[in-house]
């Protein structure tokens, strides 16, 4: 799409999300403090479409002035046959398509935020074309100074943002049958509670209009959350604690040592894992029992 096209777009499609700011930009912009804009920009992002505020931000110059960073990373390049994507087009789509998986603030910026290394790491290879490497790394550097700048001074979410950035680019680089289990593990434990929010990113990444490169991708990262899932099956097996011991077996069943008691422990243990039973000893006695009986 050209900046032209884009342009009208925009401009078609937004009812005017910033009335406020729009209202202070045409009386008096002095008076306009960071913490509205701020503000006044967390509501767009909270937006089912924050692109349209953004483009926005960015038309009526206030864009250049908060946030820099998503301007410099504007444009395409060409050298020879080769030529890179316009990365703040990308940026307000990988916002956009982020929003239909979750409405969490901070994932938002994060996802606003992802690809401002760019242009710091942009450099031209020749018969290879463009690269940007490490741009994640560079990029979560990043983040503390521009939040600084912006007063949004809660390091709980500057971590967040940081560490979502960071790691944008792992679970791709994870995705293959030769990947063992140690290394998502260890995405795993640097991630936390938000593993589900970088893959949430990654899907939100996908902006290609290529058909059969998309299924591709969205496959891939599939197979990498059933590769989470087995390994933290696999942890929560090894944590696992019976309700009921060898010892309470022979006594509910009132039956001696004999090998049916690691077969009747085999079972109980698969029925509490898949949910079948509760981890209780009442329900894993009756459990026993019936199964004794069969």
């Amino acid at each position: 799409m050209k900046e032209k096209d884009r342009s009208k777009f925009y401009n078609s499609n937004s009812e005017d999300p910033l009335k406020s700011i729009r209202f202070y930009i045409e009386n008096n912009f002095k008076i306009l403090s960071i913490e509205r804009i701020i503000y006044e920009f967390n509501k767009i992002l909270l937006d089912k479409n924050p692109s349209k505020g953004i483009f926005f931000y960015y038309k009526i110059g206030l864009l250049k002035i908060i946030l820099p960073e998503l301007i410099n990373i504007k444009g395409i390049k060409k050298i020879h046959f080769f030529k890179h994507k316009d990365n703040f087009y990308h940026t307000l789509k990988v916002v956009d398509n982020i929003s239909n998986y979750s409405n969490n603030l901070w994932l938002k910026w994060a996802a606003l935020l992802h690809d401002i290394g760019k242009y710091l790491t942009k450099k031209y290879i020749s018969n290879i074309g463009w690269t940007f490497y490490s741009h994640e790394l560079i990029g979560a550097k990043m983040i503390d100074s521009i939040f600084k700048r912006l007063k949004l001074h809660k390091k709980k979410n500057i971590k967040y943002i940081k560490n979502i950035i960071k790691y944008s680019s792992r679970p791709i680089t994870l995705i293959s049958y030769l990947t063992t289990d140690s290394s998502i593990k260890k995405l795993l434990v640097n991630m936390g509670n938000s593993i589900e929010d970088l893959i949430f990113l990654c899907k939100s990444d996908i902006t290609t209009k290529k058909f059969l490169k998309k299924k591709q991708f969205k496959q891939k990262l599939d197979f990498f959350k059933k590769k989470i899932k087995k390994i933290e099956e696999k942890k929560n097996q090894k944590k696992f604690v019976f309700p009921l011991s060898g010892d309470n077996i022979m006594n509910i069943l009132n039956i001696n040592s004999c090998k049916e008691i690691g077969i009747l422990k085999k079972l109980l243990k698969k029925a509490i894992i898949k949910g079948i039973i509760p981890n209780d000893f009442n329900k894993a006695s009756l459990f026993i029992k019936n199964l004794y009986k069969k």
